[in-house]
């Protein structure tokens, strides 16, 4: 095959939680000259729209269907036995990895998964539905749905893995994975040279926690100080300007439940202003890894003829609430936030000691001039940014395109631009109806008009439909964070939701409601818009989750309620260990040496930000408990002895209505310390999951201060024993909270 008739490499970017506005070629005043510069040689699409949250996204990207019709309706994280629930991807959508691979590809994937259903994601797997059972054959990243950038949990392809390097040594997720994308290139070309590839580079980036190193946000310092409503309005200028939004378009006024600038007071609007540029150095430190990755493919002279699409997978995320958190973990803890308490943490924003999250005013301006966010249908969770890259086929670089586009639409254009058909069967199944089209035509004819489609949307209860050129939206209020729940006008009620009306072609933000004056429309889509719901599974609706989780898919291999443990494993997934929260008891059997203090890391599972570690330190026992940045501590009063002891924790959990509970320490069947619980025992650590280590820690303290990881335990350990049967003879086991499930998926996509 002639280099000329090579069929082309394909790269998919995709960020996490951007905004419509918050690259620099859609108007933003963050700096990302990378991608700019693809926009600048390729095209950008000013109608493109995703399904307004992560997995769902990912899911129509890979197979291109609706997302409630390959069962990715919700999130991985609560996989429900509905078909359109089930977080399991059908084998009548072969995904796009798979049917390239089959066609003589090499396939990669590095960065976030998250389409891996909840409990089976331990180092047991099954792995059929890890990235390389759908068809990848590398992969490196994470699999949930956020992570820790100094410190995450890594998966390299079918197995658990360590990062090169640690927080001390300036480790950084995304610099790590582009590193690793590069690498995989690398060996791929220079093993293979005509063959081509796949590369699916999904990173953490721009998801929570926004952490970034400081340099790269003080270049922005005092960049915000003006607020959110005139950045939004200098924002909006440029779009129009640049020629992404209409000139025509209608700025619809700041809503009431976002924060008026003015009315803030000097401390308020530092830690606000702060926020942001610790998003925009964040961002703008994404772009520069995905620069490093374009730039090697120009380099090696191979970028020419590789077709390059960035994308977000949702708007701009406003599940930081109207305050921002310090450490996003605090709203699945119960924990709440304070304006004083994110004040004192200002210095360290963005660092390990934070897992951040910006108020919800900068997730407003970063979707301008469209309304509302991620997990609702209304423009501002649903249209998002894409960049079409191909210099060998793109003939007006740097032009916008017009026309509807959906995620569905990507794995076509991906085949089409590849030569590839996408089969009828596969592995003796039947194949699914494609639900989108190639985008192609678009790409090569700026004048090609696509025929306008029928699209519905569906998130938590937040409904929409765009038909030909009206868009019908629903005022129906979600549940999962808080402050939504107790600001957002709305209905909280599938029967009384308003459908409200909009013309999209002379109306590109939904600023002027028509439903009034086109009553006939209004119900019209309001059924287009039940057909598409069962047509693609959609039902039942149920924002509560209350239902759902009675009908939760469960673990084909239960959590033990009693486990035993010994070192030398990688950590053990949280998903696989004895439910917690009703009670316990941890108990390691442990010997100190002659002549020695007791020191080291008997166990520890997670980190500052939510965890625990069972420790001792010159010869004290210690257990310390973070509830999501808030700690508990409690050492024993006398150091252990020479020899072989029974040390651990027990914790006995108080079920009354706001009850907490209490840890006591035990050394050889006695208790020798206690300390009463400063709130309630966390329902899950950390969104983007835990691992338990033995006779040593990982990544980043428990006990900041205390202790450096991996601080290993000086003796020998026998084993750790984690044990809840006396808490479900009591008849107080653990028992799944509708709410609580609800807000860690949430925050954890």
């Amino acid at each position: 095959m002639t280099s000329s008739r090579r069929p082309p490499d394909v790269v998919v970017i995709v960020l996490d939680d951007l905004g419509f506005a918050q690259l620099g070629c859609y108007g933003s005043d963050m700096a990302t000259p990378h991608m700019d510069r693809l926009a600048a040689d390729g095209l950008r699409f000013n109608r493109f729209h995703v399904t307004a949250m992560c997995s769902p996204t990912r899911a129509s990207v890979l197979t291109g269907r609706n997302h409630h019709a390959v069962g990715m309706g919700f999130l991985v994280d609560l996989p429900i036995a509905h078909p359109g629930y089930t977080a399991r991807l059908p084998k009548s959508a072969a995904p796009l990895p798979r049917l390239l691979r089959d066609a003589g590809y090499s396939t990669l994937a590095v960065g976030k998964w998250h389409l891996t259903p909840r409990w089976e994601r331990t180092a047991s797997g099954p792995f059929d539905r890890w990235p390389l059972g759908y068809g990848f054959e590398r992969f490196y990243g994470f699999l949930q749905g956020d992570t820790n950038h100094y410190a995450p949990q890594l998966v390299r392809d079918n197995h658990y893995t360590e990062p090169p390097a640690g927080p001390a040594d300036g480790y950084h997720l995304s610099e790590d994975l582009a590193d690793s994308a590069i690498r995989m290139i690398l060996d791929q070309k220079q093993a293979t040279p005509d063959k081509p590839y796949f590369l699916y580079f999904p990173l953490g980036a721009t998801h929570a926690p926004h952490h970034v190193p400081r340099a790269w946000s003080e270049s922005y310092r005092g960049r915000y100080d003006q607020g959110w409503e005139r950045w939004r309005e200098e924002t909006f200028a440029r779009q129009t300007a640049l020629g992404v939004v209409p000139e025509d378009t209608e700025l619809s006024p700041r809503p009431p439940w976002i924060q008026d600038w003015r009315s803030l007071d000097g401390d308020e609007r530092r830690v606000f202003a702060r926020m942001q540029e610790v998003f925009a150095g964040f961002l703008t430190h994404t772009d520069a890894q995905i620069g490093r990755l374009t730039d090697f493919l120009r380099r090696t002279g191979r970028l020419d003829n590789t077709l390059v699409l960035v994308l977000s997978d949702n708007g701009a995320s406003a599940e930081g609430g109207s305050l921002g958190t310090l450490n996003e973990h605090r709203f699945t803890a119960r924990s709440g936030d304070s304006a004083a308490r994110n004040l004192a943490a200002l210095d360290d924003w963005g660092g390990p000691a934070t897992y951040p999250h910006y108020a919800w005013g900068w997730a407003w301006a970063g979707n301008t001039p469209l309304r509302l966010w991620k997990r609702y249908t209304w423009l501002g969770g649903t249209r998002a940014p894409l960049i079409a890259h191909w210099p060998r086929r793109v003939r007006d670089a740097g032009a916008v395109r017009s026309g509807f586009a959906h995620a569905v639409d990507l794995m076509p254009t991906i085949l089409d631009a590849c030569g590839v058909r996408a089969p009828t069967e596969v592995d003796g199944v039947p194949q699914q109806p494609v639900d989108g089209r190639s985008l192609l035509p678009v790409i090569d004819d700026a004048h090609h008009q696509l025929p306008s489609p029928t699209q519905y949307f569906e998130m938590l209860g937040s409904r929409s439909i765009v038909h030909g050129e009206w868009k019908a939206t629903t005022d129906h209020v979600s549940r999962g964070v808080a402050d939504e729940e107790r600001l957002l006008p709305g209905s909280r009620d599938f029967a009384a939701d308003r459908w409200s009306l909009f013309r999209l072609a002379d109306d590109f933000a939904e600023a002027r409601d028509v439903a009034d004056q086109h009553p006939d429309v209004v119900r019209k889509l309001a059924a287009l818009w039940d057909e598409e719901a069962v047509r693609n599974g959609v039902l039942p609706l149920d924002d509560r989750m209350q239902e759902r989780l009675t009908a939760m898919i469960p673990p084909a291999w239960p959590p033990p309620a009693r486990a035993a443990y010994v070192p030398g494993g990688t950590p053990v997934h949280d998903e696989a260990l004895p439910l917690l929260f009703g009670g316990f008891t941890l108990t390691a059997d442990a010997e100190v040496p002659d002549g020695t203090a007791a020191s080291g890391v008997l166990c520890a599972l997670g980190d500052l930000n939510g965890g625990f570690v069972l420790y001792a330190r010159e010869g004290r026992l210690t257990f310390a408990c973070s509830r999501a940045g808030d700690l508990d501590r409690v050492v024993a009063g006398e150091p252990l002895t020479a020899g072989r002891h029974q040390v651990g924790v027990r914790f006995d959990a108080e079920h009354q209505e706001g009850g907490s509970g209490t840890f006591s320490l035990r050394v050889d069947g006695k208790d020798v310390a206690s300390v009463p619980l400063g709130g309630p025992f966390p329902y899950t650590f950390q969104h983007g999951g835990t691992g338990l280590c033995v006779g040593h820690d990982r990544g980043l303290p428990v006990d900041a201060g205390h202790y450096r990881p991996p601080f290993p335990w000086r003796g020998t350990l026998h084993e750790v024993v984690v044990d809840t049967t006396a808490a479900r003879v009591a008849g107080k086991a653990a028992k799944r909270s509708a709410e609580d499930e609800l807000r860690a998926a949430l925050h954890s996509d």
